[in-house]
């Protein structure tokens, strides 16, 4: 069974709130988040309700300061719960919208998207199989978006503003 504790102040400190399933919105449980422990399971937190803003993965561990989990402010305002994945890896990526241009194949992690995919922006992409990070920058870097088995038309099905990626890797159960 997954839990993940939330706790307002840095170190553990202050008032808290335990959560053992997804929740779309926080905000009644805590006003701001600066450390998170997590005893069980793996979970995407979001930093927008229902599921949308910057995006957290988090395995089972201690954070004891947002910048721990490469947060960008003290905001959590939602958070989801997923089982790890222990299958085999696959994925398709586009430098266009719709699943078109230029594509590559992948099966294992990529430290740099440039050099292997020679294209900087990937605007869609078809996860075959298995769940997904993408970064915003090279060597597992920046802002982190979840992305599970499933169509992704274009960058902003998957959270992101804009369709750079630098980095990608295969979402495991050891983090």
């Amino acid at each position: 069974m997954g839990k993940i504790i939330f706790y307002e102040g840095r170190n553990f400190q202050g008032r808290h709130w335990e959560c053992s399933s997804d929740c779309m919105d926080t905000f009644r449980h805590f006003n701001c988040c600066n450390s998170i422990r997590v005893s069980g399971g793996h979970w995407v937190a979001y930093e927008k309700p229902h599921y949308m803003g910057y995006q957290y993965i988090l395995g089972p561990g201690e954070y004891p300061d947002y910048r721990n989990w490469m947060g960008f402010n003290n905001c959590v305002r939602s958070c989801q719960m997923f089982s790890p994945y222990r299958g085999s890896y696959k994925m398709r990526i586009y430098n266009r919208p719709d699943m078109m241009g230029h594509t590559m194949e992948f099966m294992d992690d990529c430290p740099n998207v440039f050099d292997r995919f020679h294209f900087r922006d990937i605007y869609s992409c078809n996860i075959m199989e298995g769940f997904w990070i993408f970064y915003e920058h090279p060597n597992y870097r920046g802002r982190q978006y979840f992305l599970r088995p499933g169509e992704y038309r274009a960058c902003g099905d998957w959270g992101c503003h804009n369709p750079m990626v630098g980095s990608f890797r295969r979402m495991r159960t050891v983090m």
